[in-house]
Formats: structure tokens, C-alpha cells, sequence
């Protein structure tokens, strides 16, 4: 089985006014390659601490986390923001767009800083755009679409660079109802091509949409459920 990234005994610490905070506490699993994992649990559980970690935005304090043949635990701080931009999606709850861009623009910052935006990518961009229903609003800028637009935005960006897996933190927290079954759907749909997603959420409703849930608690892993067997995929 291929991997898309495997944590073992990972542990990080936190000092906070002179107190050593536990946020993760030997914490191990796997995620393979084009599986929908749901990280739950309450606040303070290690959720975010975690999601920092496998974006390359934190470092363990011991442990490893391996996505490939890289342990991202021992690189250094240039190595770990070229892997941030060439190997992890981000969707955030705050969409997180740049409002002076336009919705292609949005979807292209990911090349600006690899400096990559060529021809093909320019194609890459349209057809991510077209994916997620926005090829007829290219030129709008965020002030000008809904939320569920805004969303659908992010995770365009979130495929451009043919990650290794998306981190979708609370990516439906800010939408209504209705618009949060869009996002799942086009979430869900990412899933049946083969995309890797590993999603934050507190909603036990978006976390039953998953295929597999793991419960955090105390900086541990309380549980570890698959709902239902991963389909067979087609790369996006």
C-alpha cells in the first residue's frame, strides 16, 4: 500500500507561562494514499496542534512524520516551506483568499511562489476552475462571490499543485446547510479521484462523511473508525 503520510509516537509540548502543555502524547497512524480521515474531538483535544504539524507549520517535539522519504520532522525551515507549497493543500474556514485577486488569480498564488505559472499551468488553473463551477466567474474577486464560492475557490487552489494530501481545516464552519452539502459533495467527489483529505471538523454530521474518523483526547487517540472501504479511484 502507498502512503501519503505515516505519524509515529509523535509527541509535541507547549510551555505556557512557565507550564508544560501535553498537546500530543505519542500519537501514531496512517493515512494511505486517497483516503477521507476525519479528525475529531473537543477543544484542547490536539486537533489544530495536529493539523499544524502535518502542515509543516509546526515541528514535533518528538517523533516522526513521514510523507514520502521525507521525515518532515528533521528538515530545515526552507525544505519544510517548499514542501508546505509543493506538497500539502490548505482549506481554510476563513477561505483565506486575497480580496485584490481575482478568482483565477486566487486559484494561480500557489505557482507565483514557485515561480511555475506558465502555459500549462494557466490550463491547469482553468480546468480546476471549471471543476469546481466557477469557469463563468474568473475575473470576479472574492468581495463578489458567495461563501460557498469563496470556498469552492480554495479548494481549486488546494489541487493545484497535485498534492500530497489536503488539509480542509473546519472547511464548512462558516457556510449554511445548504452550501455545506456543496462543499461536501465537491469534497466527496475529490475523494472518488483519488485525492488524500484529511479533514478538521467539530460536526459529527461533516465528520460522518469521511470514510474513516479518528477521535482525539487529551493529545491522544481515543478512537480510530473506518466507516466505509476506500473506492477504487482515477487521479484528479
Amino acid at each position: 500500500m502507498n502512503w501519503a503520510v505515516r505519524i509515529d509516537r509523535l509527541v509535541k509540548d507547549y510551555v505556557m507561562d512557565g507550564e508544560t502543555v501535553h498537546a500530543l502524547r505519542g500519537v501514531s497512524f496512517d493515512v494511505p494514499e486517497g483516503d477521507f480521515l476525519a479528525i475529531m474531538g473537543a477543544s484542547g483535544s490536539g486537533k489544530s496542534t495536529l493539523l499544524n504539524v502535518l502542515g509543516c507549520l509546526d515541528r514535533p517535539t518528538a517523533g516522526h512524520v513521514l510523507l514520502g522519504d521525507d521525515d518532515i520532522s528533521r528538515l530545515s525551515d526552507n525544505r519544510l516551506s517548499e514542501i508546505r507549497a509543493s506538497r500539502i493543500g490548505f482549506i481554510f474556514q476563513s477561505y483565506n483568499l486575497i480580496p485584490q485577486l481575482t478568482v483565477l488569480e486566487n486559484i494561480e498564488v500557489p505557482l507565483h511562489y514557485q515561480r511555475r505559472l506558465d502555459g500549462r499551468t494557466r490550463r491547469r488553473s482553468l480546468e480546476l476552475a471549471q471543476m469546481v463551477g466557477l469557469g463563468d466567474r474568473l475575473r470576479h474577486r472574492p468581495t463578489q462571490l458567495s461563501g460557498g464560492q469563496q470556498q469552492r475557490v480554495a479548494i481549486a487552489r488546494s489541487l493545484i499543485n497535485d498534492p500530497y494530501y489536503i488539509l480542509a481545516d473546519e472547511p464548512t464552519g462558516n457556510l449554511d446547510s445548504a452550501t455545506t452539502e456543496e462543499i461536501l459533495l465537491l469534497l466527496e467527489e475529490l475523494h472518488r479521484q483519488g485525492k488524500t483529505i484529511i479533514m478538521v471538523t467539530h460536526e459529527p454530521d461533516v465528520g460522518n462523511r469521511s470514510n474513516r474518523i479518528i477521535r482525539l483526547r487529551d493529545g491522544e487517540i481515543h478512537s480510530d473508525q473506518r466507516l466505509r472501504e476506500q473506492p477504487s479511484t482515477s487521479h484528479v
